[in-house]
């Protein structure tokens, strides 16, 4: 007998830049339950969160009519140290709006991650030299650390260098 695929799920974020102030990070969900899409805008050079959307063209069970207020709540949070916990308290921990403040966070990894690509293109050719670099740009930013498959867990990137704490 076939296997049949039963529940498929993808999540993808990606980051532009709008302007020479402006970037914008999306985070979009699809899955047999679920098609939603989180946009924030974030003001360069302050990292500070100027605008959110969320796009819901499926979600079973529905997402609370009160979802795009509640995210109106973290406009003015700053990218960057301390978010994530201030993202979850803005948001609240009702299950109903789990999934929509982990994709706010998702856009918040998004800008980070875009912000170090010129820091990872001076990394060194050689497999040997370029583990150095980056275990210097972990340890200098903990929240690299498994934020992309480059930084997960078992990527030779990451090799012997210690999860942060």
């Amino acid at each position: 007998m076939a296997y049949l695929l039963c529940f498929s799920r993808s999540r993808t974020t990606s980051v532009e830049q709008i302007d020479d102030q402006t970037l914008r990070s999306t985070c979009r969900l699809q899955d047999n339950q679920l098609d939603l899409k989180v946009q924030l805008q974030v003001g360069l050079p302050e990292l500070e969160i100027t605008r959110v959307t969320c796009q819901v063209d499926r979600a079973e069970p529905a997402v609370p009519a009160d979802a795009q207020e509640r995210l109106q709540k973290v406009l003015g949070v700053r990218v960057g140290p301390g978010m994530l916990k201030i993202i979850e308290g803005l948001i609240g921990d009702d299950p109903a709006y789990a999934e929509l403040s982990f994709m706010v966070q998702e856009c918040c990894h998004g800008v980070i991650l875009s912000l170090t690509k010129q820091e990872l293109q001076k990394a060194p050719w050689q497999p040997e030299d370029s583990r150095e670099h980056f275990a210097r740009m972990i340890q200098k930013n903990t929240r690299l650390y498994n934020r992309c498959a480059a930084f997960a867990p078992g990527s030779s990137l990451v090799e012997g260098i210690e999860p942060p704490g």
